[in-house]
């Protein structure tokens, strides 16, 4: 049942990628949607999550909030280093500098949540059939919009739609094999919780770094703001629906 559940989140995702490949003339629309959708993810679906699985503190702060941070701080660190080095071999200058490598980690790390969702529906129905039903309603939902941000992320950072397509595809496949690894192996609810932290802040940066100044950079128009209001409350949806 959870591998059946799992095909599910592989059509949806896949769904989400079409849309954001459909409507690539207005580019700035599909990136305002792609931030409200990543900052509705961390703020109200990644960040609860992860203080209630990792809830402990590390010198009075949430170890959660505290992988949040060095989340944020990495992507900051690893954009920087990657961009000055393309500066340094000549790459294009201005805003053109985003180095392919950056969107590449970027969706990797969403593939791997992906293949966190997939873990998430297998221990779920283990637990139960009810349990296993609520997950998957919100794996199901909310993979629409991993769809959409993977090849987004990719294709923003200058990489071959060729290369964006593979991310998605990849992408789609990753719950598939997470929820077949639950036969094999468990993993502890704390480190589950921490990886979520780290992974939020990390989405975070790329919402509020670079997504949403790309999107307001050329069409600063309400509509694109209006877009990034929906995608935040859309996940706000479906995490109502599914019970939080």
């Amino acid at each position: 049942m959870a591998v059946f559940v799992a095909l599910g989140a592989f059509l949806m995702t896949l769904a989400g990628g079409w849309t954001a490949q459909r409507v690539t003339d207005r580019r700035h629309l599909v990136l305002g949607l792609a931030g409200g959708l990543m900052l509705g993810v961390v703020g109200l679906d990644l960040l609860p999550e992860a203080l209630r699985a990792a809830g402990h503190a590390i010198f009075g702060v949430p170890a959660a909030l505290l992988l949040f941070v060095t989340g944020f701080l990495l992507a900051h660190l690893v954009e920087r280093t990657l961009a000055a080095r393309q500066a340094a071999h000549g790459g294009a200058e201005g805003r053109n500098h985003r180095a392919p490598e950056v969107g590449l980690t970027a969706a990797g790390a969403m593939v791997g949540h992906s293949a966190m969702d997939g873990v998430a529906i297998g221990a779920a129905f283990q637990v139960g059939s009810g349990m296993g039903a609520a997950v998957a309603l919100a794996v199901i939902a909310h993979d629409f919009a991993d769809g959409f941000n993977t090849f987004t992320i990719t294709s923003l950072y200058g990489n071959a739609r060729r290369r964006a397509i593979a991310m998605l595809v990849a992408d789609a496949c990753a719950p598939l094999v997470g929820a077949l690894s639950t036969a094999f192996f468990h993993i502890p609810e704390a480190l589950l919780g921490g990886y979520l932290g780290l992974f939020g802040g990390v989405l975070l940066y790329l919402a509020a770094a670079e997504i949403l100044p790309e999107a307001h950079h050329e069409h600063p128009a309400h509509s694109t703001l209006l877009c990034t209001v929906a995608g935040a409350a859309f996940i706000w949806l479906v995490v109502g629906l599914s019970g939080g």
